[in-house]
């Protein structure tokens, strides 16, 4: 996997172009899909599609099937969140599809984020994730539990 330079030394190196067009000719931006990354990660991990949405939970798993074939680009928010859980991805790695997903990082001042982010840090799977949330009052990935 090509390694990524750091957003904030990106945007030093934009801000301090003399126009877009001498930015995007140091070649720094990327055209990289979540389908793309997804089999990145897939061929790291050295898993198979049908593990991740075993361990996942996501139902159905035709749509899962169309988020991997790039046939469905923003598969929402918690749906993201569970594969990333199913391949056990990192913290970096889970933020990177969220992105590429088009939805929003998981931001550690929002209650549900930060104990999902602590979760994933932690090294926990989707249920693990999913009993953590339900025991802290939140709503599960699954989209279940009891709402402060």
């Amino acid at each position: 996997m090509p390694e990524e330079r750091l957003t904030e030394d990106l945007l030093a190196r934009l801000r301090a172009a003399a126009s877009p067009q001498e930015y995007l000719d140091e070649e720094v931006t990327l055209d990289r899909t979540l389908s793309a990354y997804l089999h990145e990660l897939l061929d790291e991990k050295g898993m198979k599609v049908a593990e991740v949405i075993r361990a996942s939970g996501v139902q159905p798993p035709t749509v899962t099937y169309d988020i991997f074939k790039g046939k469905c680009l923003h598969p929402g928010r918690d749906k993201t969140i569970m594969i990333a859980f199913g391949m056990g991805c990192t913290f970096e790695e889970t933020q990177r599809i969220l992105r590429l997903a088009g939805a929003s990082e998981l931001w550690p001042k929002v209650r549900r984020d930060a104990i999902i982010a602590w979760c994933i840090d932690h090294g926990m799977t989707r249920e693990e994730c999913d009993d953590t949330l339900w025991d802290l009052g939140e709503k599960t990935l699954l989209g279940t539990g009891p709402l402060r």
